[in-house]
C-alpha cells in the first residue's frame, strides 16, 4: 500500500529528539508543488530541532524545472536519514547546518541540489544528477572561514545522470569543502571538469575539493580538474565518519541502529 501526503511537513525546534519512520521509500511519500519565492524557502520537508531521525520516506517537491524548489530543509544537530529519498530539480537539499548522517539515500536534482552549510556524511548514497540543463551541479557547499568544521563527506555511493556533463561541485562560498571516497562515477561526470569556482575565482586555493579512491568512468586519473586537492594519506583520517561527524559518539547512541 502506497501512504502519499501532500502536505508541508515542519517540525519546529521545540520537537527535539523525533522518529519519522515510514513502510519503506517506495510506499510512504511526502510531497508538495511549492517553489521557493525571492528569499522565501518553501520546502516540503523543514526540521528544525535537534535529533531528528527519518527512515523510509521519500520526500518530493515536484514544482519542476524554473525555480528553486527544495523537498527537505534540514537545520538540526545530529540529525539522521536512513533508506530515504529526496526529488527535486534545484536546491533538492538543504543541507543548512549541523551534524548530518545519511545513509543509503537516494538524492536527485539538476542545479545545486545539496547545498548549504550542514557537516554532513552521505554513506552508500546514489547521487542522480538529472537534465534538462547542462551542466548539472551536485553540491553546493557554503564553509565559510578555515575554522569552519562544516562540509560534505560521500563515501561508497555513486555519481549517475542523464546530463552529459555532471559537476561535483561549485563554490557557494570561499572555503567550500566537498570530498569523494570510494564512490563510483558514471561517464556523465566529466572528470577535467568535475569543479567549479562559480562566484569565488581567485580563491581557488582554499576550496577543498577531493575525489580519492574513487572508480568509474569519471575518474580517469590523466583529466583531473586543476581545482582538485590531493589528500595526503596522513590527512584522511581527519574526514572518516568517526572524525568528521561522530568524534562524540552519538551515532552509537542513537534509539534505532543505524551503523
Amino acid at each position: 500500500m502506497i501512504i502519499l501526503c501532500r502536505e508541508i511537513i515542519n517540525i519546529t525546534e521545540d520537537k527535539a529528539c523525533i522518529i519519522l519512520k515510514g513502510a519503506g521509500s517506495d510506499n510512504t511519500i511526502i510531497q508538495y508543488n511549492n517553489p521557493d519565492v525571492g528569499d522565501k524557502w518553501n520546502p516540503t520537508f523543514f526540521s528544525s530541532p535537534p535529533n531528528v531521525i527519518v527512515l523510509d520516506i521519500t520526500i518530493k517537491n515536484t514544482y519542476g524545472v524554473g525555480s528553486p524548489a527544495i523537498a527537505a530543509a534540514i537545520f538540526g544537530d545530529k540529525s539522521v536519514f536512513y533508506n530515504c529519498k529526496f526529488y527535486s530539480f534545484q536546491d533538492t537539499l538543504l543541507d543548512s547546518k549541523g551534524r548530518h548522517y545519511f545513509k543509503n539515500c537516494y538524492i536527485q536534482g539538476g542545479i545545486d541540489f545539496i547545498f548549504g552549510n550542514g557537516q554532513s556524511y552521505y554513506e552508500d548514497c546514489v547521487i542522480n544528477a538529472t537534465g534538462p540543463v547542462s551542466p548539472a551541479f551536485v553540491t553546493a557547499q557554503r564553509r565559510n572561514s578555515e575554522n569552519d568544521p562544516s562540509g560534505f563527506i560521500f563515501s561508497i555511493g555513486s555519481v549517475i545522470g542523464n546530463s552529459v556533463n555532471v559537476k561535483l561541485g561549485r563554490a557557494y562560498s570561499p572555503y567550500s569543502r566537498v570530498l569523494f571516497f570510494e564512490t563510483h562515477f558514471s561517464s556523465a561526470v566529466v572528470p577535467s571538469e568535475r569543479w567549479n569556482a562559480w562566484h569565488y575565482k581567485g580563491h581557488e586555493s582554499k576550496f577543498t575539493y577531493a575525489a580519492v579512491k574513487c572508480t568509474g568512468p569519471g575518474t580517469l586519473t590523466s583529466h583531473n580538474d586543476p581545482l582538485e586537492k590531493k589528500i595526503d594519506d596522513s590527512k584522511l583520517e581527519q574526514f572518516s565518519l568517526s572524525f568528521f561527524i561522530n568524534n562524540d559518539g552519538w551515532l552509537s547512541n542513537l534509539p534505532i541502529r543505524i551503523l
